[in-house]
Order: structure tokens, then C-alpha cells, then sequence
């Protein structure tokens, strides 16, 4: 298509505690070759972002022409997506990237028990998150340092694309660590959609089981601070949920909008401070479930 973005991207946590990265495979009009003309708009691109536990975000983004770009199948997979030496296939990654005299390669692979279509509004869009209790192992080179491990953290698998970005949306995912060594993750997206209407939508996964809350309200939503606080409702209980994105982990980022008009700026922190209280209606006591930076959480635009 001439106007559509598509991205895959991983989040996740390192297990020693040193920081996160978030990983982006992207495509953008095709149909079109990018925005020809316009700077940080080539039609492939791959990102990497280094949320350290101290510092600032660093972001590094090489691009690619069309010609280069392998879509496919593999072996009876159902994926893959491969770019010189950056490859995307179900269950695992790979990239080598060279950007402002820095170079990054990561090997990387994910289990997971649980995945879901969190939206899919026809030509508007679908956001999936295909492994979002993901559990990641193997490598990534960042200039001289080296973080390898088995596990090497945990964190989130998505899937998103559209015809345009939309003019506001918020979303957080959060990892929680159970004593029995499983993961709960709680998601939950907002959106502007056509005629005014809004989408919401939040998915907690826990012992085995997901439960949707399709009634959401929030209270707080500061794109500048970047914090987001909300009530969700659902026939099994309530959940009240705050995220907390500020501090030198807040990342700013310009997107490309697809007409090719200009750029429109995200906030991201993947280093995410997340609390939530869940009361069940069959339950004398709530449950609370935190985390100090397992949790991501990004917003654009006003409304």
C-alpha cells in the first residue's frame, strides 16, 4: 500500500536489573518507497533503544531501501522478515545495526505462554501482542559491553500497524513476577477512532487465565509527566492501575506520519514504574501486584 506503517517490536528487562531494550522492525508505504525526500522516512527501518538503569535513552535508527526487504515464510513458519543481516521470524530475532559510530547486534530468542489481538478495526488497524509474557534469551553487543544470558530478561512481543498513526493514543504493558516463577502482565490501550468514539481496552493475564476489562476510566493522564492512572472494570472485579513513566528514563521520540506531512512526537519510558490493585467480587481481600521499572508506557497527543 502507498500510506500504512507495520511494526514488530520487543521490550524487555534485563534480569540483572541494569536497564531495558526496545527493538523495532518497521515498514512504512511501501507502496511508495517511504517518503521519498524526507529524512528518517525510508520504507525499512530498524530501531534500538537502551533504556539504561542510569543516563539518559539512546535511540539508533538505520534505514533501508525496499529493494533489500525479504517478506515471507520459512520452513512452515509464518514469518519472516529479513533485511541483510536483521531478521524477525516467529519465537526470535536477530540485527546488526551501524548508526552515529555505534554498533549494535542482538540474537535473541522468546517463549511464552500467552498472546492476544488486544484491537482490530479493519483498514483502521489491528495492535497484537503476540508474546506478551515473554521470557527472552541470548545476546546483544552494544559497542564494548556485552549482555548475554539464559534468561536475559523478560517483557513483551508486539504487533502493530495502520493506515495513520492515530491522533492520540496511550498504552502501558507491565511485567509481574510471581513467587511460583510465572508472569502476570497486565495491557491496556486507548485510541482515537473515527466519529469521535474511543477505544479501551485492558487484558490482564494471570494463573493461566486472561481477563478482559473493556470498561476503563481514567483519572490521570499527563503526556508531559507521562503518567497514566485508571479503573477498569469487568464482570470478575475491579482493577485500579497507576503507571509511572518520569524520571531519565522518558524518552521523546519523532514518528513520521504516513501522508509524508511531517513528524509527531512519542513519549516512551520502558523502565516504567506499575502498581496495581485488583479486587475480585468472590474475593475477602485485594491483591496488589508492583513493579518498579517492569513496565512500559507511552503516549501522543491531546484529548
Amino acid at each position: 500500500m502507498r500510506r500504512r506503517y507495520e511494526a514488530w517490536f520487543l521490550r524487555f528487562g534485563l534480569a540483572d536489573g541494569s536497564g531495558a531494550w526496545w527493538f523495532r522492525y518497521l515498514l512504512m508505504n511501501l507502496g511508495r518507497g517511504g517518503c521519498p525526500g524526507v529524512p528518517g522516512a525510508a520504507p525499512v527501518q530498524v530501531w534500538a533503544t537502551w533504556f539504561p538503569r542510569e543516563g539518559q535513552p539512546e535511540t539508533y535508527i538505520q534505514e533501508f531501501p525496499l529493494s533489500v526487504l525479504n517478506l515471507g515464510s520459512v520452513q512452515g513458519r509464518p514469518l519472516l522478515w529479513e533485511v541483510g543481516p536483521n531478521r524477525l521470524e516467529e519465537g526470535g530475532c536477530r540485527g546488526t545495526i551501524d548508526v552515529l559510530g555505534k554498533h549494535i547486534s542482538w540474537d535473541l530468542r522468546h517463549l511464552s505462554h500467552f498472546g492476544v489481538t488486544l484491537s482490530h478495526k479493519g483498514w483502521i488497524g489491528f495492535s497484537r501482542t503476540p508474546h506478551s509474557d515473554a521470557v527472552f534469551s541470548g545476546e546483544i553487543r552494544f559497542g564494548d559491553r556485552i549482555f548475554r544470558g539464559d534468561p536475559l530478561g523478560i517483557g513483551v512481543q508486539g504487533h502493530n500497524c495502520g493506515f495513520r498513526h492515530r491522533n492520540f493514543w496511550t498504552w502501558m504493558h507491565a511485567c509481574f513476577p510471581q513467587p511460583d516463577g510465572s508472569i502476570a502482565t497486565l495491557e491496556a490501550l486507548v485510541y482515537e477512532m473515527p466519529l469521535g468514539l474511543v477505544f479501551r481496552k485492558a487484558i490482564l493475564w494471570h494463573q493461566g487465565r486472561a481477563r478482559v476489562f473493556r470498561k476503563l476510566r481514567e483519572s490521570r493522564r499527563d503526556r508531559e509527566a507521562l503518567r497514566w492512572s485508571f479503573q477498569a472494570t469487568s464482570g470478575d472485579g475491579t482493577m485500579d492501575v497507576e503507571v509511572d513513566g518520569s524520571g531519565t528514563s522518558l524518552h521523546r521520540l519523532p514518528y513520521v506520519k504516513t501522508d509524508c506531512s511531517g513528524t509527531f512526537e512519542v513519549s516512551n519510558n520502558s523502565r516504567a514504574r506499575a502498581h496495581l490493585r485488583l479486587q475480585w467480587r468472590d474475593a475477602a481481600e485485594p491483591k496488589e501486584f508492583a513493579t518498579e521499572d517492569g513496565s512500559v508506557l507511552e503516549m501522543t497527543g491531546n484529548y
